[in-house]
């Protein structure tokens, strides 16, 4: 191993002994109570089957069969998770072949980014993750299961259901992707698009026409995301198949693989020989891995959260340290957009999955002595899937990238670093992704142009007021104060004042996620305005210094005055009613910081 990959496992593992010793007494407490069902009545069991066909209440009633829990995020609004409709019979299906039994065990929300980006519903998009997490626990608290099938993909939707699962973590789950649509117009092309008409140069008919030739079918949106990133960091941490994650929607792999995870999470249940919950595949050394492949692809900064929260939901805590450490000893192996003009349907071709895990591995930057819903050991995702006679079979990936353009080998990567930097400063602290940024924007000094919301940054782009060196700050966008909605209405603009020359870059106290690409954005800025931050009192034309090389993020006062300066404050009301929005207040009042993994689910933040 890296010695700083193990020094950073072990740190966690020492700073985590004590949660991590008291969630695994929960965990094996829960699991002597198993089957669960033995421990309904006569009556909770009867409700339970009650609409079960015959064969299946005769399984229920014997508890020597595994019954499966579905808990889906099916709607057909969203094209990632439209392939989810017929999921739930074709997985009671295959389950019912090998003599067990699957029930839906609950959906919850699935809200779309994409939909709701610069809209009032993109407010409630964080707090999302954590309502998923609540309702799969809801689902799951039947008592019925012997472990779960989870269908999701998207934003918060993996990360919550992940939460849920390590709450049930006695419980082996398996994770089900539906893949990404086919590839559409390139990514590049799509945000040329949209700078021209940030410029006012083409129509909304031409833009949305350049959207739709992007966001075209069913299955996951193609670029590097937040939904791209979930599936290859919960496949590193074993909680997929290997090679599932990037299979398109439709296709004869897709459909096999479907029934492949199906029967899998029967095999690895209690009442089988090879029991392997989720508690034991979820520990220091796969929440690192996941770490490392993320860093390694340039993934979503949204994870800087995530995995925080979902570490802490099995006992771990991590930080942003941990995060850097790992990022500068991970080499930069994929270019995909918006960290290179390639989509997730190439990096497949590349080599996908099967590639990127071995280079890993082979570089001592992954852990392989882990346990995953596959078997014992990281080795086995260095293959692929491949259909043989109508049946799924694994065989060795390539020991080499079949496009260096896109995926390359850790021996030969595009950098050294992970391209992730946490910045501290009297600003507090803050994450930026520096690896789409172009050479040479690492360090940006210039005056604060202070905003409270990124209309006005479109509106003051219009007016010509930016066409400047400056650094756009927009504050009060923090979880406590609107719920921490992504902020990509800000990146047209800024891009266009990047390609005219001006040094630009952003300070928010919000998000960017996964499409955050090449303006220098200090992102996730702690504390937020609202929680007493000094971003608050940054006022136009102060000098804000954003140092990537060196992690420093600074507003360039002198400290005493900057001291006696008075918080700002923003009436937040309008952001407070409409739109569901005040049924939250109480998410609001008790979320976490960003670095605390911006949750409200734990008691003990």
């Amino acid at each position: 191993m890296h010695p700083v990959i193990e020094r950073v496992t072990q740190r966690i593992e020492e700073r985590s002994a004590a949660d991590r010793q008291r969630y695994l007494e929960h965990m094996t407490a829960a699991r002597r109570k198993g089957p669960h069902r033995g421990a309904l009545s006569c009556g909770n069991l009867a409700h339970g089957f009650a609409a079960c066909g015959k064969e299946d209440k005769g399984e229920l009633r014997s508890l020597t069969r595994a019954n499966i829990g579905i808990v889906t995020a099916y709607n057909d609004m969203l094209s990632a998770h439209q392939p989810y409709h017929d999921y739930p019979d074709k997985l009671k299906a295959a389950i019912r072949d090998v003599g067990s039994v699957a029930q839906v065990a609950g959906g919850v929300p699935a809200m779309c980014d994409g939909v709701t980006q610069g809209q009032p519903g993109m407010e409630l998009s964080l707090v999302s993750r954590d309502v998923i997490a609540m309702a799969a626990a809801v689902s799951l608290s039947h008592n019925m299961f012997d472990g779960g099938l989870m269908l999701g993909i998207c934003d918060k939707i993996v990360p919550g259901l992940l939460l849920a699962a390590l709450r049930f973590g006695h419980l082996p789950f398996v994770f089900v992707p539906a893949g990404p649509m086919p590839s559409g117009i390139t990514n590049k092309e799509k945000a040329r698009v949209r700078e021209l008409y940030a410029e006012g140069k083409v129509s909304k008919d031409d833009l949305l026409e350049a959207e739709a030739a992007s966001y075209h079918s069913p299955g996951t949106c193609t670029f590097y995301g937040t939904a791209n990133s979930n599936q290859l960091v919960v496949e590193i941490m074993g909680l997929q198949l290997p090679g599932s994650s990037f299979v398109n929607p439709g296709s004869e792999l897709r459909e096999a693989l479907t029934r492949v995870a199906a029967q899998q999470v029967t095999r690895i249940t209690d009442l089988g020989t090879d029991y392997t919950p989720i508690s034991e595949i979820v520990t220091a050394k796969s929440i690192v891995n996941g770490l490392v492949g993320l860093l390694a692809t340039g993934g979503s900064t949204n994870h800087t959260m995530h995995l925080i929260a979902v570490a802490r939901a099995a006992g771990y805590r991590i930080d942003w340290d941990d995060f850097a450490e790992i990022s500068s000893v991970t080499p930069l192996v994929t270019r995909i957009y918006p960290n290179g003009d390639a989509d997730i349907n190439h990096f497949q071709r590349a080599g996908g999955m099967a590639f990127l895990v071995r280079t890993l591995l082979d570089a001592g930057l992954l852990h392989e002595d882990v346990k995953t819903v596959a078997g014992h050991g990281l080795r086995r995702y260095t293959q692929k899937p491949e259909m043989d006679n109508g049946k799924v079979v694994w065989r060795d990936g390539p020991e080499a990238s079949l496009d260096t353009d896109v995926l390359r080998g850790a021996d030969a990567p595009f950098s050294d670093h992970g391209g992730l930097a946490v910045l501290s400063g009297n600003l507090g602290r803050a994450v930026m992704k520096t690896s789409a940024i172009p050479e040479g924007t690492e360090i940006i000094t210039a005056p604060a142009v202070v905003m409270s919301s990124q209309h006005e940054l479109e509106e003051r782009f219009k007016a010509g007021d930016l066409d400047r060196d400056c650094v756009v700050v927009v504050r009060f966008q923090g979880p406590k104060a609107i719920g921490m909605p992504e902020l990509h209405k800000l990146t047209p603009p800024l891009g266009v004042l990047q390609k005219r020359g001006y040094k630009v870059a952003l300070v928010t106290d919000g998000r960017m996620s996964g499409a955050s690409g090449k303006v220098p954005a200090a992102i996730h800025v702690t504390p937020e305005a609202v929680d007493g931050g000094v971003i608050g009192k940054i006022q136009d034309g102060d000098l804000v210094r954003l140092d990537a090389l060196s992690g420093t993020l600074d507003v360039l006062v002198e400290s005493d005055a900057l001291e006696q300066r008075a918080q700002a404050t923003l009436d937040l009301s309008d952001s407070h009613q409409g739109m569901g929005r005040e049924l939250f207040g109480v998410f609001r009042a008790n979320y976490s910081g960003a670095e605390e993994g911006a949750c409200v689910l734990f008691s003990e933040q």
